[in-house]
């Protein structure tokens, strides 16, 4: 069954929060054997800053739950806050762990964040009823006020989400704490000859935080296999695969699966998700949001089978589009991603990482409109607009358009259809910066029929690619179509009558820098098997990010 590259559809209105980010530690941990709190500044723009609040239980048993209590100088206040329950009464404030997050085991730390103006650091805290710098903790946490109802509405520092902590992780890539995170199709080891082999030999691998394999297929309610002879039974001769070590005919696990162990083997840090739907199969959500739990539990026990064991970090979930139009629609409801997500992440609980591809539709009354993301936000680890396929030769006629702009230009078919547009409307509706990643297509698309070389023009249809009309990937057209030109921060070329809009290292740099300025939580891509076979543009991506 074939899944065409995903739709992307996308955004509106521009919000710009600068600064540098220059991490400060403000307040230290105490000692070793006690509960501790750490406050440090990672952003400072003048008129606010970001900071975040990591909790150590240096104990050598589990803590069933934290509060810390701490005020800020007069004049000082947290603005937004994201991964804790807090309450402010006058200059004082209580933080409470989220119900998702619990329990954090001996040796464990946990990490939220929070925006702020005026005066700081905090001054008198307390965690778990004993000082911070200091102190035998409680066995249970006081009791705080009910959380906040109020969403972040301003720019969160860069952190990470909180995960639990694993004792083969690695030092990531030098990204600081931005991710990379690119997909892996699960269909791509047959026509296109992409193996995980292949994220090894381009360098890729060196340069990812994450992979997310696509795709799982949500079908009767429950979480399911999408192609269990990619997945786990393909036999992987010595030269196919990653280690150079050939599958035996007994061997339990087989496939794709097997090579991404044996990928995070050789790098301890990486992480791989297993995201569920995109374009074609994503119509199984509708079913799978009249029963959350149940959907839940079957993902929960899929990802955790034993023949797989150690191969998944978590899920994602790749539904186009919740209460909207996609390949099929759905009419569930506003509520019903978030409750989706909720479930998930009760089920999970923070020991796997729980992620969502959406769209990056930021008309007025568009996609984004139709469901609640701001009020899942906080059940998920990361957010990822697809912020690509905003126009290609779908609209066969035309006008030409780059399907993954930076800006809205002037000019551009449809307002809102940008990176920009669709980011600023997140963080508008009180998604915090730090949980949106941009998307990047390692991709083009095209028309054929066209006579003007800038965008604008008409056109008769799509343009013949190598596995897909009005498809082609950045290694074949970098060579057969190169760039004339660059518009709304991307690139796009005519060649004979055949019109391509597709990013180029140059232009990823360009959305990178707009990404560490807008404090973004890093990039992702779709997909792996378009890069060069020295990963020209996942170089772009990493180094961009640094």
């Amino acid at each position: 069954m074939k899944r065409s590259v995903r739709n992307g559809l996308i955004v509106a209105a521009a919000l710009a929060v600068a600064g540098a980010v220059v991490p400060i530690v403000t307040t230290t941990a105490n000692a070793a054997g006690n509960l501790s709190a750490t406050f440090t500044v990672d952003q400072d723009w003048g008129s606010g800053w970001g900071a975040n609040y990591k909790i150590t239980n240096g104990t050598s048993s589990a803590i069933n739950g934290w509060t810390l209590e701490f005020d800020l100088p007069a004049g000082g206040q947290i603005t937004s806050f994201w991964d804790a329950d807090v309450v402010r009464t006058g200059q004082h404030y209580v933080a409470k762990n989220k119900s998702w997050a619990s329990t954090l085991a001996a040796g464990a730390s946990f990490s939220w964040g929070m925006n702020g103006s005026g005066a700081k650091p905090p001054v008198n805290c307390k965690i778990n009823g004993v000082t911070c710098s200091g102190g035998t903790p409680t066995t249970n946490p006081p009791t705080s006020n009910p959380p906040t109802s109020n969403p972040p509405t301003s720019q969160p520092p860069t952190s990470q989400p909180p995960t639990s902590p694993s004792p083969t992780q690695s030092t990531p890539p030098a990204t600081g704490s931005k991710k990379v995170v690119g997909y892996f199709a699960e269909w791509g080891v047959y026509g296109r000859n992409y193996h995980v082999k292949n994220i090894e030999t381009s360098g890729s691998a060196a340069k990812l935080t994450h992979i997310l394999y696509a795709f799982g297929n949500p079908a009767n309610g429950q979480c399911a296999v999408g192609d269990s002879y990619a997945d786990y039974e393909k036999a992987y001769t010595a030269a196919d695969s990653v280690d150079g070590v050939a599958d035996t005919w007994d061997q339990p696990l087989r496939g794709s699966f097997n090579q991404l162990k044996k990928l995070k083997a050789m790098h301890p840090g990486l992480k791989v998700i297993w995201s569920f739907g995109g374009w074609t199969w994503s119509a199984g959500f509708t079913q799978a949001a009249a029963n959350p739990t149940a959907f839940a539990n079957s993902c929960y026990n899929l990802i955790n089978d034993p023949r797989w064991a150690g191969v998944f970090d978590g899920i994602d979930i790749d539904w186009e589009y919740p209460n909207a139009c996609g390949l099929q629609c759905d009419t569930s409801g506003p509520n019903a991603f978030k409750n989706l997500i909720g479930a998930l992440r009760t089920k999970f609980g923070s020991s796997k990482l729980v992620t969502a591809a959406i769209t990056a539709d930021g008309s007025n009354g568009g996609k984004i409109d139709a469901t609640d993301y701001a009020g899942a936000v906080g059940n998920l680890d990361w957010l990822m607009p697809m912020t690509y396929d905003y126009f290609g030769s779908f609209n066969a006629a035309g006008p030409t358009a780059p399907h993954s702009p930076l800006s809205c230009y002037a000019g551009i078919p449809q307002a809102g259809f940008c990176s920009e547009a669709a980011i600023s409307k997140l963080k508008a509706k009180g998604v915090p910066s730090n949980k949106l990643l941009l998307g990047i297509g390692f991709y083009g698309r095209g028309w054929t029929g066209v006579t003007q070389a800038t965008p604008g023009g008409s056109a008769t249809g799509a343009a013949p690619g190598t596995y897909e009309a009005g498809n082609e990937d950045y290694k074949v057209l970098k060579n057969t179509c190169p760039s004339t030109g660059t518009i709304g921060g991307t690139a796009y070329a005519k060649c004979g009558s055949n019109w391509w809009s597709y990013d180029t290292p140059a232009t990823i740099t360009g959305k990178m820098s707009y990404a560490k300025t807008q404090s973004l939580g890093g990039a992702f891509f779709w997909e792996l098997s378009g890069d060069t076979t020295n990963g020209e543009l996942i170089t772009a991506v990493s180094n961009g990010l640094k």
